[in-house]
């Protein structure tokens, strides 16, 4: 898998006891929907996220070996413990797959440990896992209800469609981006008569294909990221593969984020210079009656709708804030791992926020598989001093870029109102307004077209251009800047005072997601339009 893309996720479940019989179907049936992903969507990396156990598990991982599909192994206990589950057979498939794959570790339990946790609870931990952190769960399955103990098949499609369970943190029911199912029709009882490998399709379809298009477009442009930063040092991330995978992807999407948002900027500008130049055409049309003009008000048009095509066929805008909260949420995420915290992004999402972007979610859950963070950092100065920092830096490159949008648009509307002054006058003294004229002027009328045509400009270039500095939010961005800045000076004296708590990073975290999910909300509405 390439780190600077998003993987595409295959969780599996299945059945244990499998019929002889069906194998053939059921593998024909697997190898089908996995081709089918991979043709689909060709530029995300497929990964099958499984457990290996016998019967179900094994038989997706063979398929997936024969496509050359990765295997990532979220195993309930240890591989030394968990094959002694296996028939000789079995037990032999299990260490080649073991062998192979990317990664081999035991699931961190997701709900709380009882005192006393049995192999029902570590089994149904490693369920969770695999159906909370795939893109799409594939179900070798007879369609029952879940077991007594809830461990087994029809638990895990239960969380995957219905966010059955309870986490440490947060609530599943309320993350409103539960993956779908691919249900494989897999009898057990010798005495069902139905055939096996019926494939069904359970959850919002819909949902899942926007998700997967959306990613697939993501890494479609994730080589030409060109740079974006980076979350931590090299040496920092260590030997930390979900620490280094975070920190390229983080690269990738900070980096097209700034290419889309100087399209989106550019965007903007060629609007505002084609509508004032419309204008000028239009009024030399009119009033001067340069016939000529209708070629340049037509040419006007002509860019006004090019622009607006090109900002809907490259979706710089929904790109550029999109690929923003990304990355904002990975570092969130990076620096949570980097801290020791097993504390999830996604399960501090509000639902709006998992709703609008629901592939990110997916995203930030397929890059963090890997094994429990080894070691806790302190995370004051590349966290916490660095954002305040940053944010400080930002006031000061806003509040400028405020004044210089401020200046501007006074500077057009003195120039306006200095026009229309100078009209006033000119009327009253050449053009009669309320007396005979002062004094004759040759070319009264050429004069008077001359300053029609130069109001008419000026004033529509006055708001053409407090549109192009408006939907840059530039007040609104500058408040938030100062907000966070005293909210990390406030939490750097903490961690000076108190320590680092697993509390505080959970409200450093949350702090930092409401604020970009602020910055999305009011981003949304500057779309680029054709307004004129």
């Amino acid at each position: 898998m390439d780190d600077r893309r998003i993987p595409l996720i295959v969780g599996v479940t299945g059945h244990i006891a499998l019929r002889e019989a069906d194998l053939p179907a059921l593998r024909a049936a697997v190898r089908t929907e996995l081709t089918g992903l991979m043709k689909r969507y060709p530029n995300t990396s497929p990964a099958m996220l499984t457990s290996l156990a016998a019967g179900g598990d094994l038989l997706c991982a063979d398929v997936a070996r024969e496509l050359g599909m990765p295997v990532l192994a979220a195993l309930p206990v240890e591989d030394s413990v968990y094959r002694k589950d296996f028939s000789p057979a079995d037990a032999a498939q299990f260490d080649e797959h073991c062998a192979r794959a990317r990664w081999v570790g035991v699931a961190p339990p997701t709900e709380h440990a009882p005192e006393q946790p049995d192999r029902a609870f570590y089994f149904r931990q490693a369920g969770i896992y695999v159906a909370t952190h795939c893109h799409v769960l594939l179900a070798l399955w007879d369609g029952g209800a879940p077991d007594a103990k809830r461990c087994g098949t029809g638990a895990a499609v239960d969380v995957a469609l219905n966010g059955a369970y309870s986490p440490e943190r947060g609530d599943p029911a309320l993350a409103g981006d539960c993956p779908a199912v691919i249900h494989i029709l897999a009898p057990r009882d010798a005495a069902d008569g139905r055939a096996a490998g019926e494939v069904r399709r359970l959850g919002d379809e819909a949902a899942l294909s926007g998700i997967l298009e959306k990613t697939e477009a993501f890494n479609r442009l994730a080589d030409q990221s060109g740079g974006g930063g980076t979350l931590l040092p090299e040496d920092a991330c260590g030997d930390d593969a979900v620490l280094v995978r975070m920190n390229a992807l983080y690269h990738a999407a900070s980096g097209l984020s700034r290419r889309f948002a100087g399209m989106y900027r550019r965007v903007l500008a060629l609007l505002a210079a084609a509508s004032t130049l419309l204008t000028f055409a239009f009024l030399m049309y009119d009033e001067v009656e340069a016939i000529w003009m209708i070629l340049l008000c037509r040419a006007m048009l002509g860019l006004a709708w090019f622009c607006h095509r090109y900002a809907l066929r490259s979706d710089c805008h929904c790109r550029y804030i999109e690929y923003r909260a990304l990355a904002e949420w990975l570092r969130v995420q990076a620096y949570l791992r980097y801290a020791g915290s097993r504390l999830r992004v996604t399960s501090l999402l509000t639902w709006t926020q998992s709703q609008e972007t629901a592939w990110i979610a997916s995203a930030l859950r397929t890059v963090s598989i890997g094994p429990a963070p080894k070691a806790a950092h302190d995370i004051r100065d590349c966290w916490v001093n660095a954002q305040r920092d940053y944010h400080s830096r930002a006031i000061g490159r806003t509040s400028l870029s405020l004044r210089r949008s401020e200046g501007v648009v006074r500077v057009a509307l003195a120039v306006s109102a200095t026009l229309y002054i100078a009209a006033v006058l000119f009327e009253l003294g050449f053009g009669g307004l309320f007396f005979e004229p002062v004094a004759a002027l040759a070319g009264v009328g050429l004069w008077r077209t001359a300053i029609k045509v130069a109001l008419g400009t000026l004033s529509s270039a006055t708001i053409f251009i407090a549109n192009y500095y408006g939907k840059q939010s530039l007040p609104r961005k500058r408040s938030d800047h100062g907000k966070m800045a005293r909210f990390y000076a406030r939490a750097s004296e903490r961690l000076a005072e108190r320590g680092q708590s697993e509390e505080l990073l959970a409200r450093l975290a949350r702090e930092e997601l409401i604020e970009n999910g602020n910055w999305l909300s009011y981003q949304r509405d500057n779309t680029p339009d054709i307004n004129l």
